[in-house]
């Protein structure tokens, strides 16, 4: 396919960098690092935040960006999927980047791969680095697509390496147990680098690696503490000098707590209180996020058992304030996702099951999804219907207004079901 013509629009772009390369996924640092070097012959100048983990990388980088934005500091991120539009993906200070400078980016990238074959995701990495270099940002916040130590994002030295959690997903591309996907996710550090693993127990794999490059790791119980009080959690670093309340805002508080380790071991002029008021009011679309009320909705792009086994703790927590309130769930999820553990995982707090298709690459139809959930939710109420929007309405006529809805299992069925609820789309 030849390149688009100057006067082509972001589709155009989005289009032929889907069709340049014959697979979606093709791990490996040495196409990617051939055309970086042609695009940029130097290390950018900007600090470089590498955010890696099976769940909370998303939450984790909108949380440092909110925190280096109200310290005064510029920043770039780039986050993947997206949910609604493209420019999702690439932030600078805040805010979305125009199609304009997306396609500038796109334009350079394919002038300097000359031949070069590179994937969708690769290419998008590339022009997010020219975005942020143009915009001379202070701070470059990326999140990983997939693993860590193949990823196109790894073709930068990180200062700053965080791994949220290490659990399940993407094993035919990771592998089969925690220990091997740890590897690959600990393939973000380097030598004497500053880094934080958010989650409690890590794989023996992230520490050897931490071990053998002399990391300065920072992990629960080694760098600071989570301790539960009255008022809720609360981060305390291992000298005791900083305590960090870590509100509830429908975040992972792992996620939360290693945004704010990282501003303190930065160096952050942040005060403590400061850092807490800045989480409390970070939100990010898709993750619990609340559509609606009466009855109160919410979306979550959650697709794993560990995101799956989070959501059935706030849903308790939910029903726990209100113990007459029905659970509803719809669900629509991808064919290589591990649906029946995932639905094992909510099962003991949802009372009903509406089941979903996904009418798009890798989804499910909602009838093989019932089929493989005839296990875990055999003995609770199970419908099946044809899309997600279809779900939704069938969910909603039945509810009570005290009653809670949760729409979740990929970024696809959360978009649907935000186009559906007017204002968040």
């Amino acid at each position: 396919m030849t390149p688009p013509d100057e006067g082509a629009v972001l589709d155009d772009w989005l289009s032929y960098l889907e069709s340049i390369h014959p697979t979606e996924m093709d791990l490996g640092l040495d196409r990617v690092l051939l055309v970086l070097r042609r695009l940029m012959p130097s290390r950018p100048a900007s600090r470089v935040i590498t955010v890696a983990g099976t769940n909370g990388k998303g939450s984790t980088v909108v949380a440092l960006e909110s925190l280096l934005l109200a310290a005064g500091e510029t920043v770039g991120c780039y986050t993947s999927p997206h949910l609604m539009v493209y420019n999702e993906r690439v932030r600078i200070n805040g805010r979305n980047v125009s199609d304009d400078s997306l396609i500038r980016a796109f334009q350079r990238v394919d002038k300097a791969r000359s031949g070069v074959s590179l994937t969708y995701f690769e290419f998008g990495t590339l022009a997010a680095f020219l975005v942020m270099e143009e915009a001379g940002v202070r701070n470059m916040v990326l999140e990983v697509g997939l693993g860590g130590r193949l990823d196109a994002v790894n073709v930068l030295d990180a200062d700053l390496a965080i791994i949220t959690s290490v659990d399940l997903d993407h094993t035919a591309w990771l592998g089969n147990d925690r220990n091997t996907i740890g590897f690959e996710k600990a393939g973000i550090l380097r030598p004497g680098q500053l880094a934080i693993y958010a989650d409690e127990d890590p794989p023996a794999s992230v520490l050897q690696q931490a071990r053998a490059q002399k990391v300065n790791l920072q992990r629960p119980g080694t760098g600071y503490f989570l301790e539960t009080t009255a008022g809720g959690p609360v981060l305390i670093t291992d000298d005791a000098e900083h305590r960090v309340a870590l509100p509830p805002n429908g975040l992972p508080l792992y996620s939360l707590a290693a945004a704010a380790i990282a501003m303190i071991r930065l160096g952050s002029p942040l005060t403590d209180s400061q850092i807490a008021a800045v989480l409390g009011s970070v939100q990010l679309a898709g993750r619990f996020e609340k559509v609606a009320r009466e009855p109160d909705v919410y979306v979550d792009v959650g697709h794993n058992p560990h995101a799956a086994g989070w959501l059935a703790r706030r849903l308790a927590d939910l029903r726990q304030q209100a113990p007459d309130a029905r659970v509803w769930a719809v669900y629509a999820g991808l064919e290589d996702k591990d649906s029946a553990n995932v639905a094992a995982a909510l099962a003991p707090v949802v009372d009903y099951w509406y089941l979903a298709g996904l009418a798009v690459p890798r989804g499910l139809s909602a009838t093989a999804l019932a089929s493989r959930l005839h296990g875990p939710v055999a003995d609770q109420n199970v419908a099946v219907l044809e899309s997600v929007t279809e779900a939704v309405q069938a969910a909603l006529s039945k509810a009570g207004t005290g009653d809670i809805l949760l729409v979740f299992g990929s970024f696809f069925t959360v978009a649907e079901a935000r186009r559906y609820f007017p204002g968040t789309s």
